[in-house]
């Protein structure tokens, strides 16, 4: 019988489950090691830069996303058996779907769900939707600390491109959460791009495209620093084919690159390849390269330099001008999706791409020590 698609990972490994408008969505996490200091407090930070109605340019759903941890956990600790993890669904509006449960929605995997299963949760995507994604970012918030004590590993995201506003980073390695979540002036940075003057401009692109009942993609960007050189496996399970692999599950990706990406197929071997040398420090010689085009991965195998990946985010599907489309039993009609809705993805993705990236790094690791006879 084969799986449904629910799991990922292997020595760290998930388990999600629940939809847009059901009671809630529920994570469960097998391997994570015993005695790692974990509370639902850990987990508030990243499922609040996730959650919606956090600012002017995200869906106004009001949900206050509290996880409550339901196994795993003892007097602050894991204990190395699962740890399951609940987030409620408190604001769901159903009603709202009502007029469209016959209707594909364009850009949604109503059709394709209809295909597959014969049968569909129609309010709000059912298990397509982007809801599932608070348990994923819940889990992703243990991979982090579980990273974090292992061997200093930090993930962070950002917002690089909205429409044809780019914002190229110079040096993604040197960012730190605060100048992705706030601005120089000390405000919320709700667009999550690091670079204040294309921030605005972001934000005006947003607001223009929902002015206009549109919705608009971007890119967002992602860095993992202090990940050791020796992680991944030599042939299908390469490190850089699982982060894409974490990445593309999401919903709305379209696309993945890291390191140059595509800028690779206009380069000679001489322009693309990193040239290596022996950086010398008082803890210790370590193999490094000059440059990082090969992002922090090479053979699938990571090489201890900065991870770096970029993610193509589509614009929102949902929309409230008339498209046509058809019904169920192929008849022509026109469709408008209510509701409340992004108008741009990429704020909230961020955490979300963070998530998978940690999940992965936290899955490799546990298997490299297992390789190394380390545990």
């Amino acid at each position: 019988m084969a799986v449904a698609g629910n799991s990922f990972g292997e020595a760290f490994r998930i388990t999600t489950a629940g939809e847009a408008h059901g009671p809630g969505n529920l994570v469960i996490i097998d391997g994570c090691p015993a005695g790692l200091e974990l509370s639902a407090a850990d987990l508030v930070p990243d499922l609040a830069r996730r959650r919606p109605g956090q600012s002017r340019i995200v869906t106004q759903r009001d949900e206050p996303d509290a996880p409550e941890i339901l196994s795993g956990v003892f007097e602050g600790r894991t204990t190395g058996t699962s740890v399951a993890i609940l987030i409620a669904n408190r604001d769901q509006r159903s009603r709202d779907y009502a007029p469209i449960r016959d209707k594909y929605r364009p850009g949604h995997a109503d059709y394709s769900f209809d295909a597959k299963y014969g049968f569909r949760d129609y309010r709000g995507g059912g298990r397509s939707s982007a809801r599932e994604t608070t348990v994923r970012v819940a889990a992703g918030a243990v991979a982090k600390k579980l990273i974090a004590g292992a061997f200093g590993g930090r993930v962070v995201g950002y917002v690089r491109q909205v429409g044809e506003v780019a914002a190229p980073v110079a040096d993604p390695a040197a960012l730190t959460l605060d100048e992705v979540e706030r601005l120089p002036s000390g405000e919320p940075n709700i667009v999550r791009c690091p670079d204040a003057g294309k921030a605005a401009e972001m934000i005006a692109l947003i607001e223009e495209a929902r002015s206009a009942g549109d919705s608009i993609g971007g890119v967002a960007e992602f860095v993992a620093t202090g990940v050791p050189a020796g992680l991944g496996e030599p042939v299908f399970d390469k490190l850089k084919a699982d982060l894409a692999k974490g990445l593309f599950s999401l919903p709305a990706v379209l696309g993945v690159e890291y390191g140059v990406g595509f800028g690779c197929a206009t380069l000679r071997g001489t322009e693309n390849n990193d040239v290596f040398y022996a950086d010398r420090a008082p803890d210790g010689t370590r193999v490094a390269t000059r440059t990082n085009r090969h992002g922090g991965m090479l053979g699938g195998i990571s090489t201890g330099m900065p991870i770096v990946l970029r993610a193509a985010v589509k614009p929102t599907s949902s929309l409230p001008r008339e498209q046509e489309t058809i019904t169920r039993g192929g008849e022509p009609t026109t469709i408008s999706t209510k509701g409340r809705h992004d108008p741009c993805l990429l704020p909230r993705f961020v955490p979300m791409g963070e998530a998978m990236i940690a999940l992965v790094l936290a899955d490799h690791w546990l298997r490299w020590q297992r390789a190394r006879g380390s545990a």
